[in-house]
């Protein structure tokens, strides 16, 4: 066998598009406190409550692709395998162990036992491959990219073989075992089972309430009662109740949870719904809330001093200013990009703009992930450098539209406008005339840069998992896209460097694919520009214990007691 993981260890250790019915609106005056029923004394039993920033799209992870969904939705559902306590590695959860073959095709999963879903259906080999042939097996609406974004991202096509797929087959050993085929090898299998959107879902409740019955209508779409009111999974919480005129979500603690030490120690679990930033660290401070995502830093300290917990993660992402090759010409010369490079002073960035512990980028991913190079070029600040590779391209009048993004707070990139007025400068500084373009991040702004139609853009990434390829393989395998690299020599050069290292099924000779990939053709090519690694920060009360933060901005709330103040 090629590739085998175990684990022994239990789960508590482990811890690492369209609304509901509408907008949901909140006031933005704070409340001044917690109602009475939302505290436990003890430091046992008790509620949690959670400050969301927006409201989940739907319940169903599979149909899902936004934070919000994904925050609600890993509390209730555990996928075969999920990611080690405050890392980004993968590790067993509902399989206990797992082997590849050689070739890396087939995959034999040996699973928990004594696993119930919240409804009373057995969890086994059965539900696993029930769960794979719904999501392979979609129809219609199901296969469109904007409902099962992860599934076409990851896997690609489905049954009826309009486009290849990555899955071809699961098969049920017996009550314990899993096996699936592949229809070729990929460094991402199985690190992408941890995502959310393939977790296990109960085989009965999909079926009683028609998971798959979703359909567009005009712009939007319409999904079923189960992605509404009865997501059914295997985890520590179960849903309760989504009240949409009050904005709460709440979730209870599944009694009946398979691993007793990881059993969630609080009894509730509410999330209530505050698009506001301002308006979630007031909520915060009053004890309206226990904790929020993402703190301004500008009030880390404020926070801090009034008794609150604000926790930094380790940074897993990357904040990099895109360029598009589709429309301006100039910026397909490498002359051209290479000194964008140098006429940024990235240190000066990081330092003015970032919060405390980020780090100046030199790859388009963080030194945990394989095949990061030591031995990269670089790109010092050296605006001189930067004007004479300008004149030589014969763009010294260069004009570009640089394009940043308003009503937005990403954990790459924590005031857009900030960042965007220090390259600005420093690109101005060596003779390039910035043409600004600002788009609010939901009016347009993904849309217009996924499309290519931004010539220089912010924007980043979140790992959702330790593999290269879910970083440079999802921004550069394809040659139209963000950044057009088919329209200069190089883009399908490094396009076909990519499939190739994802496709080795040797995890040493992949990362050296991919160390060649970063020094020899990233760097040299430079198709966009890395700026910085920032560690997001997530903040609870004083009154809460046991939070285990997550890199991938991932956490599970099972560990957390909540105590009165």
């Amino acid at each position: 066998m090629a590739t085998s993981r175990t684990a022994p260890r239990s789960r508590l250790l482990r811890l690492s598009a369209v609304g509901l019915a509408g907008a949901l609106v909140l006031s933005a005056c704070a409340e001044s406190q917690r109602s009475d029923d939302t505290g436990g004394g003890s430091g046992e039993g008790g509620t949690f409550v959670f400050g969301a920033a927006g409201a989940p799209a739907l319940f169903d992870p599979f149909f899902a692709s936004d934070g919000e969904t994904f925050r609600v939705s890993r509390q209730i559902f555990e996928g075969l395998v999920g990611f080690e306590p405050a890392g980004v590695d993968v590790e067993p959860e509902l399989a206990t162990d797992w082997e590849s073959s050689e070739d890396g095709l087939t995959w034999t999963f040996n699973l928990q036992e004594n696993v119930t879903f919240h409804d009373g259906t057995p969890f086994n080999a059965e539900a696993v491959c029930f769960n794979f042939d719904r999501w392979y097996n979609q129809e219609g609406t199901g296969q469109n990219p904007a409902i099962s974004y992860y599934w076409n991202n990851t896997f690609g096509g489905f049954s009826d073989g309009e486009s290849p797929s990555l899955f071809e087959s699961c098969s049920v050993e017996d009550d314990s075992t899993a096996v699936i085929q592949l229809t070729r090898a990929t460094g991402k299998f199985p690190s992408i089972l941890g995502l959310p959107s393939f977790s296990m879902q109960s085989p009965t409740a999909l079926e009683e309430y028609e998971a798959d019955n979703v359909r567009a209508e005009g712009d939007s779409f319409v999904f079923s009662d189960y992605a509404r009111e009865h997501p059914t999974g295997t985890g520590p919480f179960q849903f309760a109740s989504y009240d949409e005129g009050n904005a709460t979500i709440e979730l209870t603690k599944y009694d009946e949870y398979w691993d007793a030490e990881a059993a969630a120690k609080i009894d509730n679990l509410i999330f209530r719904i505050i698009p506001d930033e301002t308006t979630r660290r007031q909520e915060l401070q009053s004890g309206g809330i226990d904790g929020y995502d993402l703190p301004n830093p500008a009030d880390y300290q404020t926070l801090q001093d009034g008794g609150n917990k604000v926790e930094i993660r380790d940074p897993f992402n990357i904040l990099y200013l895109g360029i598009s090759q589709k429309e301006n010409e100039a910026l397909r010369d490498v002359r051209v990009r290479k000194a964008l490079a140098h006429a940024i002073d990235r240190e000066e960035l990081v330092t003015s703009t970032m919060p405390a512990g980020a780090e100046v980028a030199t790859q388009f991913y963080p030194e945990s992930v394989e095949g990061y190079a030591d031995d990269v070029e670089t790109y010092a600040y050296d605006p001189e450098l930067a004007e004479e590779l300008l004149a030589e391209a014969g763009a010294s009048d260069l004009t570009v539209e640089f394009h940043w993004p308003t009503e937005v707070t990403r954990p790459y990139m924590p005031n857009p406008q900030t960042i965007f007025n220090a390259i600005s400068e420093d690109l101005e500084a060596v003779g390039i005339t910035v043409e600004a373009v600002s788009t609010s991040w939901n009016g347009g702004y993904t849309e217009r840069t996924n499309q290519g139609d931004a010539q220089l853009f912010l924007l980043g990434w979140t790992g959702d998992y330790n593999t290269a390829d879910n970083f440079i393989g999802t921004f550069f395998t394809e040659t139209e896209g963000q950044f057009f690299t088919g329209e200069s020599e190089g883009g399908e050069e490094l396009s076909e460097a990519l499939q190739e290292a994802d496709a080795e099924p040797d995890d040493e000779i992949r990362a050296g694919l991919y160390e060649d990939i970063n020094r020899n053709m990233l760097s040299d090519w430079m198709p966009s520009i890395p700026l910085s690694h920032s560690p997001p920060a997530i903040v609870v009360g004083p009154n809460v214990e046991g939070l285990v933060t997550s890199p991938l901005t991932a956490e599970e709330f099972n560990t957390i007691t909540v105590t009165e103040e």
